[in-house]
């Protein structure tokens, strides 16, 4: 019966895909290098360790709207759930080297996104765990299907400048803010009502108002 070891050996952003994507480039070896494995049918669910990396004072003010303030994070911080992917390996023997291709948003509404972007540099700790399907013949030659045990996970560094360079890449100088729909109707309203040509300035009078209201 297989038996896979699984790693993930590095990362870059895919250049040129419909939306932004990062692909973990990943290790399977089989414990019997004779065996011949006909399909593995992987399955990955992506957590990133917060604890396991340091925080600066710049990273903690940023990270505020995340996980609260920074005396409180001894009982914030907690896993948060990237995303769930998945591949398909052809046959083999012995090991194969497929890609784990992860999609990435620019939404500030997601958990994942505000962390990334309140990160200033360093790495991404993060955890990868899998499940799936093994096709293989006994050896009798009769078609079998084994479950990928439970327990198969790896970690893996991510590099947080690989995913910074592919916004940069997919969305240069540019920030996605999704509204409630009310909410931006109030806001186009606004817009149409002072004669103003684009969102930014838009926006950047409401911010100069408030301020002025402020200092009054």
């Amino acid at each position: 019966m297989p038996d896979l070891s699984i790693t993930v050996t590095k990362a870059a952003a895919v250049q040129f895909a419909a939306t932004p994507m990062i692909a973990f480039e990943t290790l399977l070896q089989n414990a019997d290098p004779q065996e011949t494995l006909y399909t593995v049918a992987l399955r990955c669910q992506i957590q990133i360790e917060v604890v396991r990396r340091k925080y600066g004072a710049g990273d903690q003010e940023k990270l505020r709207d995340l996980f609260g303030e920074p005396e409180r994070w001894g009982q914030t911080l907690r896993p948060l759930l990237w995303t769930h992917a998945s591949v398909v390996a052809p046959q083999f023997t012995g090991s194969a080297v497929v890609s784990i291709q992860v999609p990435c948003t620019f939404d500030f509404n997601v958990a994942t996104t505000k962390y990334f972007n309140g990160l200033a540099d360093g790495d991404i700790p993060l955890c990868l765990m899998f499940s799936g399907t093994v096709f293989y013949a006994n050896e009798e030659g009769a078609m079998r299907i084994a479950p990928i045990a439970w327990n198969k996970e790896t970690r893996f560094r991510l590099p947080l400048k690989i995913w910074q360079d592919m916004m940069d890449l997919y969305y240069p100088n540019t920030a996605w803010l999704n509204l409630r729909r009310d909410v931006f109707e109030r806001l186009q309203a606004y817009k149409v009502l002072h004669g103003i040509p684009s969102w930014e300035q838009t926006i950047e009078r409401i911010l100069a108002e408030a301020q002025e209201t402020v200092k009054a």
